[in-house]
């Protein structure tokens, strides 16, 4: 009579059963640690034995893929992480954890045996991406070498469990007219956006939080004529443009001494001096405006970035507030950003999950002297809908362009 695998649900008994393999696991995986040995079908059968424990073959490949997915992959996460329609894991409790597969968060029915069990898998993660994870630094924000985006809390910072998210960055990034095909662009709007890459007009693409805008910035870079070189300064590299020229800049946190620190500002500095034809910017989101803007005013056209922001007309201030926390007062900040900036392009997020352009805005600077957002475009289902703002727009991207 065959028994059945470790970890496999059902039948009577079933959480004596779970409890008998999680004991068991757990004293295979000490072997194994004490030994140094990876956890290889052989190495877990004479684990198995040092226990004292004669186990089938099912059993043992059972235990070996198990420890395998625990020790060197993502745990229970492996075919959530697997799937191509995932961007987002999320994990709250044990029990709870959640995926974003474009269509909003959905409750899967993954889970992990304890609470231990899903911080033991978030402080590997973290090792495997070279930072500490522990009681005395309790969070951790990094880059797994696969490019996923690793974000974890341990307790008591997470109240109850340890909370890990992770973010995909797929190794292929969309084409524009897949993004149209999506909806994320509306019929016609390609030509726009092609124009705006071919006037080198500078940009940002604002919008929430998985609003979509790295994966919409990414489309665009592709278009970039592969005669131009991008230089991209990122905190944690997610763009992944369909370019022949791209060079990519990454920032990185202090080490245990407090030493070896590089910013976003840092980054940006470093990138003007490798003759970029496009400067980028992941997301401006500190001091690293006032050098962004400054490298925008002096002969760098084209340069772009994202910013986070509820609307279009909201990132003028948005900047500014990043600009005076840089030590740039208000009417140069405004000055700088008359000059630099030509357009923005807001991304949202509606109640289904679809992610759409929902405005593209101008720059206009008022008599008082400071910028404000003026709607050019706004979203259709067949087609942008043009605002007052539509006329200095085509102005800009040239009139032979649309």
């Amino acid at each position: 009579m065959s028994r059945q695998p470790i970890g496999v649900a059902g039948g009577p008994g079933h959480a004596g059963q779970a409890g008998r393999a999680a004991g068991l696991l757990d004293g295979v995986r000490q072997w194994l640690a004490e030994s140094g040995s990876d956890p290889t079908p052989a190495r877990v059968a004479q684990a198995l034995r040092e226990q004292g424990r004669v186990l089938g073959d099912a059993e043992v490949l059972g235990a070996a893929e198990q420890l395998r997915s625990e020790l060197v992959g993502t745990g229970p996460l492996e075919p959530l992480l697997a799937d191509p329609r995932v961007t987002d894991v999320l994990v709250s409790a044990p029990d709870r954890v959640w995926v974003d597969r474009g269509g909003g968060l959905e409750l899967t029915g993954v889970s992990f045996p304890d609470a231990a069990a899903v911080r033991r898998l978030a402080q590997r993660l973290a090792a495997v991406a070279g930072r500490r994870l522990d009681d005395a630094r309790p969070w951790v924000d990094a880059r797994l070498p696969d490019g996923t985006r690793l974000h974890a809390v341990l307790p008591p910072v997470a109240v109850g469990s340890t909370c890990l998210s992770l973010r995909v960055v797929r190794p292929r990034a969309f084409t524009l007219d897949e993004l149209v095909a999506a909806g994320t662009v509306p019929p016609g709007g390609e030509r726009v956006l092609r124009a705006l890459l071919e006037a080198r007009l500078s940009f940002l693409i604002s919008g929430g939080t998985g609003s979509g805008k790295t994966t919409l910035l990414s489309a665009l870079l592709g278009l970039v004529g592969p005669g131009q070189r991008i230089v991209l300064a990122e905190d944690s590299a997610e763009l992944r443009p369909d370019h022949p020229h791209v060079v990519r800049l990454e920032t990185r946190p202090a080490n245990q001494e407090g030493a070896g620190l590089v910013t976003l500002e840092d980054l940006v500095r470093q990138a003007l001096r490798m003759r970029p034809d496009r400067l980028v910017v992941g997301e401006v989101r500190g001091a690293e405006v006032v050098d962004l803007l400054a490298a925008l005013n002096t002969g760098h056209e084209g340069g772009c970035g994202t910013v986070h922001a509820n609307a279009a007309g909201d990132v003028p201030a948005r900047l500014e507030a990043l600009g005076t926390a840089a030590g740039l007062d208000r009417a140069a900040l405004h000055s700088q950003l008359a000059a630099a900036l030509s357009v923005v392009l807001h991304l949202v997020r509606d109640r289904d999950g679809r992610r759409r352009i929902a405005e593209v805005h101008v720059l206009e600077r008022e008599a008082s002297g400071l910028v404000v957002t003026v709607p050019a475009l706004r979203w259709g289902a067949d087609a942008f809908r043009y605002e007052r703002g539509w006329q200095r727009l085509r102005e800009l991207l040239g009139d032979g362009a649309l």
